[in-house]
């Protein structure tokens, strides 16, 4: 194995790690909620239902291009195609908070909970578009 490889394993082995460490942090942090909150169920069933994700994302990366690319980041085909789902979920979401706005406006309500939903997802498009401008 050359040095390039070695570098190349190391990096895609901190990367899937990573991902899989974020998807056990978000279970603990649903542990920690619901037992807060009271909700034993939901406490355990998202440790659980995380800690699984977390384990099929190892053993699917093993048999899956898609997946091995999507953890290790370095085919750009397979980034291209992680942006292009990533925009469209956001503007789908982005389409059912305004939407979700105006029909709470229209049953007589402030519709604040998505007005703030859709003011955080205005103020992340312009910094992104800000930060994106400013390193390209």
């Amino acid at each position: 194995m050359s040095t390039n490889e070695g570098a190349a394993r190391r990096a895609w082995s901190w990367k899937r790690w990573s991902t899989v460490g974020f998807a056990v942090l978000c279970g603990l942090a649903y542990l920690v909620a619901g037992l807060r909150g009271g909700d034993r169920t939901f406490a355990f069933v998202g440790l659980g239902l995380m800690s699984t994700i977390a384990v099929l994302l190892l053993v699917l990366a093993r048999t899956s291009e898609t997946v091995a690319g999507l953890l290790d980041r370095r085919d750009e085909r397979i980034n291209r195609i992680d942006g292009d789902a990533t925009t469209f979920a956001g503007m789908t979401l982005i389409a059912a908070v305004l939407a979700g706005f105006v029909i709470e406006v229209a049953r007589g309500q402030d519709g604040q909970p998505f007005a703030a939903l859709g003011a955080t997802a205005g103020v992340a498009y312009v910094v992104a578009l800000v930060v994106l401008r400013i390193r390209r």
